[in-house]
């Protein structure tokens, strides 16, 4: 479980490809801190550490993450947003995040605001999956508040310790992002679905 909370970007230093899946080294600040089988989200995946080096960690995903994540469009020298676990006695300060994500979404808009951004995200509304005003949303692993919800499109606005300590800097226009949707409403939307064809 994780809060959405960001600690860095860590450096992606190497990506293998193994038959469907794919094994990412990256090094960050606290690489001497992980161990092995130990959870971290990678831009809002929960991935497994594999690997360790005094420098380096690996993680790998496999074929389905890749399908549903943009982790398959990482190349050497990318920044990835990376957070560890929650403990049990931290503070909540984002919201609750599996670091299961739904689906991938298009930038399609970056405005600026004198001294802050609005992002534009438009995604795929066809999967059932939906934002609501003021709700919580996870965008490449970073928990956001949904600003001018539609359908199929929300915004989000970044604060500037945001944008330089994530790689929301590097989002664009054409920028694909992995998104998770908040889980009780994913819960409420699937239920509602369920009950449709008895009401």
């Amino acid at each position: 479980m994780f809060s959405g909370i960001i600690e860095e970007a860590a450096t992606v230093v190497s990506i293998e490809k193994k038959q469907d899946n794919m094994d990412i080294t990256l090094t960050c600040s606290f690489v001497n801190e992980l161990k092995i089988d130990q959870s971290v989200a990678h831009n809002g995946v929960c991935l497994t550490v594999v690997r360790l080096s005094d420098v380096a960690y690996t993680v790998t995903a496999i074929r389905e993450t890749l399908l549903k994540s943009n982790l398959g469009l990482l190349r050497s020298g990318d920044k990835v947003n990376v957070e560890r676990s929650m403990l049990l006695n931290d503070r909540l300060d984002g919201h609750m995040v599996q670091g299961h994500v739904d689906q991938t979404a298009e930038c399609v808009a970056v405005e600026t605001a004198d001294g802050s951004w609005y992002y534009t995200f438009r995604y795929d509304s066809s999967k059932g999956n939906l934002t609501v005003e003021k709700g919580s949303i996870c965008v490449n692993g970073v928990s956001l508040t949904v600003v001018n919800s539609q359908n199929g499109s929300f915004q989000v606005a970044i604060i500037p310790y945001t944008y330089e300590n994530t790689n929301f800097h590097q989002i664009k226009a054409g920028t694909t992002v992995n998104l998770e949707f908040d889980i009780i409403g994913k819960y409420v939307t699937r239920i509602l679905q369920a009950m449709k064809p008895h009401l």
